[in-house]
């Protein structure tokens, strides 16, 4: 392989953010979908406006305000469903290619991690439930520095700790913003474009867009 190292992002990329409300659906109720979306959309936002007002708050306790912010939204959901909705985001399913996508890179020599805003503790539970701690070789969470991406203080994180150029690392996110702010830092990206959204950022291309993790081993 080209790359001997492969940077993965955790939230959308290895693991499905919308399994937690999917696994409660019938409590959850009709606006489940919606409710699911309007978390993760102000998960995400909340962690760009806290960086750029250098406000930090971990990446959990902005998840617990968006969710309060979409059972507000959606009054047909249950608020008192809460715990019960944290307890499945912390316990999220992978997707069903990721084990063996991580597996067959460590078995090719790669250096393999997770680069992600999710506090420690997240990523731990999340890393172990899906039984990927024994192929991954480090992760990497912002909580160290106190910013989120796409502040380019967060790439470097990796190319610190590992000692290798930008140009060095194959980084991975289904997040086209993500995918951007990488791009700047210097890495090879590979977007993971699972719903087939249009392009945008057209000045920060991806190396390599994909349907899915299948196939990256291939486009390298």
């Amino acid at each position: 392989m080209r790359y001997s190292a492969f940077v993965f992002d955790a939230y959308g990329t290895l693991f499905d953010v919308h399994a937690a409300v999917r696994r409660h659906a019938a409590e959850v109720g009709p606006d489940g979908q919606a409710i699911s979306e309007l978390w993760r959309i102000k998960q995400i936002e909340y962690s760009w406006v806290r960086t750029l007002m250098g406000s930090y708050l971990d990446f959990w306790q902005l998840t617990e305000q968006a969710l309060d912010f979409a059972f507000a939204k959606y009054p047909s959901a249950d608020p008192a469903l809460k715990p019960k909705l944290l307890d499945a985001y912390r316990d999220l399913d992978c997707y069903p290619e990721v084990p063996a996508v991580l597996k067959a890179l460590k078995a090719e020599g790669a250096r393999v991690a997770i680069l992600s805003n999710g506090s420690p503790a997240m990523l731990e539970t999340a890393v172990r439930k899906a039984a990927l701690d024994t192929v991954l070789d480090d992760v990497f969470s912002v909580d160290p520095i106190r910013r989120f991406k796409t502040d380019q203080s967060v790439y470097e994180l990796v190319t610190t700790a590992w000692r290798l150029y930008p140009d060095a690392v194959s980084f991975q996110s289904s997040n086209r913003w993500d995918i951007a702010g990488a791009t700047k830092f210097g890495f090879r990206t590979v977007w993971i474009n699972r719903t087939n959204q249009p392009d945008e950022y057209m000045d920060h291309k991806p190396s390599v867009i994909l349907p899915s993790l299948d196939r990256l081993a291939a486009s390298t």
